[in-house]
C-alpha cells in the first residue's frame, strides 16, 4: 500500500529506519515496527485514544476468543465477496481483528489508528503487517491504493473512504446494535435508555451489498468482566456506584450484538 506525507501529501519512500517523502519530511520507524504519521495540529489531545491500560484489556479479552464470532463473520463477508488484496484496518486497535482477517485471506494489511499505544501493541506481536499511528480523518494512504477496508466498532468518514478504495472496493462496517451488551448496562447504570439508532446507514459515494446481524452469548468471568468493560466506551461514562457493583460481579453473561454491513464503492 503506498503511503503519503501526512504534510503534503507527496509519496512516501521507505528507507531501513524511516519514511520520508521528496519535501524531506521524515518519519522514523519506531522501534516495535510501527509509524506515528499523527501530525501536531491533527492531534485534540497529547495522547488521543485508548491509553496503554485499555490497549492491554482489550488484548487479554480478544485473545479470550469472546468477540471471535464476529472476526469469523468479517471474514466470511470478505471472502463472499472475492476481495484480494491490500486491507486497510480503520480503528485497527491491538490488531486482533485486522490480523485475524488478513491471516485468513493471504492479504497484506495496514492497520490505523489514533492511538500510539494500540499501534505499538499491535506492531509487537503482528510483526509481518504494516501498522501507523494516524487519522482515520486524514487517512496517509495514496488514491485508490485500497481493495477492501474495515472500520469495526470504529468511526466512518466517506469522503476519505472513497478516496482510498479502489473503484469497485468493498468497505465492511461492524456497528453495535441498540440491544448490544445489555448484561454490562444492566449492572453499571442505575436505569437503562433507548437511543435511535441508525444500524444500516447510507453512506455518500457507497451502495449497500448486504447487512446482517451477529448475535451471540458468552460469560466472563474474573479479571475478564473489567476487562470487558475497558473495550466500551461505557468505560469513559461509569459512575462511582456503577463501577462498585462491577468490582463486585465475579460472572456476567452477556449478549452481543452488532450489525455487519457491506458496502461497495460507488
Amino acid at each position: 500500500m503506498e503511503l503519503i506525507c501526512p504534510l503534503c501529501g507527496e509519496t512516501l519512500e521507505k528507507t531501513e529506519k524511516s519514511f520520508r517523502c521528496p519535501n524531506r519530511h521524515s518519519f522514523d520507524i519506531a522501534r516495535q515496527g510501527y509509524v506515528h504519521l499523527l501530525p501536531v495540529q491533527s492531534k485534540r489531545s497529547a495522547s488521543p485514544g485508548d491509553t496503554r491500560e485499555q490497549v492491554a484489556s482489550r488484548r487479554r479479552f480478544l485473545e479470550g476468543g469472546f468477540y471471535e464470532p464476529i472476526a469469523r463473520a468479517v471474514t466470511q463477508a470478505a471472502l463472499d465477496t472475492g476481495a484480494r488484496g491490500e486491507i486497510l484496518d480503520i480503528g485497527c486497535g491491538e490488531g486482533y481483528y485486522g490480523a485475524y482477517l488478513a491471516s485468513r485471506l493471504g492479504c497484506p494489511l495496514t492497520g490505523v489508528d489514533i492511538s500510539k499505544e494500540a499501534v505499538r501493541c499491535a506492531a509487537g506481536k503482528y510483526k509481518e503487517h504494516t501498522w501507523l499511528c494516524a487519522s482515520a480523518a486524514h487517512l496517509p494512504v495514496k488514491d485508490g491504493s485500497v481493495a477492501l477496508l474495515t472500520a469495526l466498532f470504529s468511526v466512518t468518514i466517506p469522503g476519505e473512504f472513497h478516496r482510498v478504495l479502489r473503484e469497485g472496493g468493498c468497505f465492511l462496517q461492524v456497528l453495535a446494535a441498540p440491544d448490544h451488551l445489555l448484561g454490562l448496562k444492566s449492572v453499571i447504570y442505575d436505569r437503562l435508555t433507548e437511543k435511535p439508532k441508525d444500524s444500516v446507514p447510507q453512506i455518500p459515494g457507497f451502495s449497500l451489498v448486504k447487512t446482517e446481524p451477529i448475535r451471540f452469548s458468552f460469560t466472563v468471568k474474573g479479571e475478564q468482566v473489567q476487562n470487558l468493560l475497558a473495550m466500551t466506551p461505557h468505560v469513559y461514562r461509569i459512575g462511582p456506584q456503577g463501577a462498585a457493583r462491577l468490582r463486585e460481579t465475579q460472572t456476567l453473561t452477556d449478549t452481543a450484538s452488532c450489525v455487519l454491513n457491506l458496502y461497495r464503492r460507488a
